[in-house]
Order: C-alpha cells, then structure tokens, then sequence
C-alpha cells in the first residue's frame, strides 16, 4: 500500500480532536478534522488546551505545539475533508447503524486504496462493516482516553480486514508514536476492555459482599500489584512465578470469584438511586468539586511523567 500522507479525523469532540493531535504531532502529516456541528474554532480551542498542559509540563516547546496546531484543518465538508486521504479515522457517538451508514456513505468519495478506521471501545468491526461494499478495507482502532496520554491503540481485524489494511495500520500507528496492537479476532471489548472489566466486576462484587469498602478495594490495588503493572503484566508474571504456582492458585481461587453475566445488582442500584459517581458527586465514594479536580490532576501528572518522563 501507498505511505499514508493524509489522514482524516471524522468528529471534533474530545476524542476526534486528541487522535488529529497524536497524527500531527509525529510530523509529515496532513490531518484534516471534519465535523458539521462542532465550530473549527471550537476544535482548535480543545488542541491547543491538550497542547497547553504539555507545553507547561515541557514535553513540548511552544514553537512545537504551534507547528503542530498549523499541521491541522478543520472542515465541515465531509467530501472536502477525505478526498485526498488514505487513512480515515471515524470518531462518531458508538452507534451501530450510525457508524454502518457512515462508511456507505464515505465510499465513493475517497479512493479504492484508502483505510477506513473506526474508532470504538466494545462494538463489532465486522458488523460495523457491514453495510459497506468493501469490507477488507474497515479496521478497528480503538484509542484510549485521552489518546495524546495513552500510548495504546488496540488494531482489530473483523471477519474482512485484509492483511495489507492491518500491516499499513499498525506501521502508522507507530510513526504515529503509539502502541499499537493486533487483535486478531473481533470479540466485545477487544482485548483490554475485557481484562478491565473482569478486575471491575470482581472490585464491584467484593463491596457488594462487604468483604471490604470501596475506598479499601481501591487502595488494595494501587498498594500492591498495581504498582508493578507497568512493567510487570500477568503472562509474564504467571512465568516469573511458576505456571505450576498459578494452576495451583487458580484450582482453589477461581470457583470462589464473581463470574455473573450480568452487572452488579450494587452497580444497578446506584445508578438508579443517581450516585453515578462525578456527574452526581456521588458514587461508591463521595466527591466535592475539589476532590473532582484533584483526581484529574493527579491522573494527568502520573500518565505524563509515565509516558513523557516529565
């Protein structure tokens, strides 16, 4: 396939807006954003916030984030935004049918050998691809949030995507600075969703039973395997231990941990009662707006010196 030069960002909200910065970021890039509802200004104003924090932090110079910013175009045209692209990155709400007929619609207007991305958490690249006349050609690229933080990208491979699509995806990814990787089968929640939500469902179920509170089963895990995480993930810490120590862990541990496939009967009734956590200033802990604020800031400082060592 050709070298990607020009890419195009479909939506100007949060995550759109981080994706176009990674792309720009990296250099030799054109990135256009297309978004019919969202101002330019208004997209301009987010990437220059995301810039602005890292300028502070000096993972940037400003003379950089200003040529980063200048590497960007913004239109509310869809057919002016991908016309000369050969990568698409859809960032549209995660709706099925939305996301289907988007792709029907952005065939004609752009090349035969252009990569079409879609960007979700948890839905079926095959079945988002479905309604599209070249299916080999959609690719699932699932950013995390924030995207300019997060190294990782997760590459998903539906029932159709060529190999040339994952290759050329995986090797702009990387210029791009990321993480990417290749998910080779197209299951709910890829591979990292699934990996955070069995730790979620057996936190939630751990309260839920009173073995212990919500703020100790937080701690639990920051104080203790949490810390080794970055560096040390469970397959190789199953082999630094022993996969004997593990089978004979999991022989007597796993018939005892929650395994419902269903959500938490703890977890409906919050939400129910309207402790939904930021949004309400209650949730399993509760939150003043100060305490709101810290979190964040202490999650941006922590990804920034991790990924930047800043």
């Amino acid at each position: 396939m050709k070298e990607i030069k020009n890419v195009a960002v479909i939506g100007g909200g949060l995550m759109g807006c981080g994706i176009a910065q990674v792309f720009a970021s990296c250099g030799g890039l054109n990135v256009n954003i297309y978004d019919s509802f969202v101002p330019g200004e208004k997209i301009y104003q987010r990437i220059r916030s995301n810039l602005s924090m890292l300028v502070d932090k000096e993972v940037f110079t400003q003379y950089s984030a200003d040529e980063i910013v200048s590497g960007i175009y913004t239109f509310d045209r869809l057919e002016a935004a991908v016309k000369d692209a050969a990568l698409i990155v859809e960032c549209i709400p995660e709706n099925m049918e939305l996301k289907q007929n988007f792709f029907k619609e952005l065939e004609p207007l752009c090349g035969r050998e252009a990569i079409f991305a879609t960007n979700t958490s948890v839905m079926s690249i095959t079945e988002i691809a479905g309604k599209a006349a070249n299916k080999e050609r959609i690719v699932g690229t699932h950013f995390w949030n924030p995207p300019y933080l997060i190294p990782l990208v997760e590459v998903v491979k539906s029932d159709y995507t060529s190999d040339d699509v994952m290759d050329a995806t995986m090797e702009i990814l990387k210029r791009a600075g990321k993480k990417p990787i290749r998910v080779n089968r197209d299951v709910p929640g890829f591979v990292a969703n699934r990996l955070q939500h069995a730790l979620w469902r057996e936190a939630i179920s751990i309260v839920e039973r009173g073995i212990a509170d919500a703020a100790t089963v937080d701690e639990a895990i920051k104080m203790s395997f949490g810390l080794r995480l970055p560096v040390l993930a469970p397959m190789e810490n199953s082999d630094m231990i022993g996969n004997d120590l593990t089978l004979s862990i999991h022989s007597y541990i796993l018939k005892h941990l929650e395994s419902s496939t269903e959500p938490s009967p703890l977890l409906k009734e919050k939400v129910e009662k309207g402790e939904l956590g930021f949004k309400t200033g209650k949730g399993f802990l509760e939150w003043t707006g100060e305490d709101m604020e810290e979190s964040r800031r202490r999650l941006t400082e922590h990804l920034i010196k991790m990924v930047f060592n800043k």
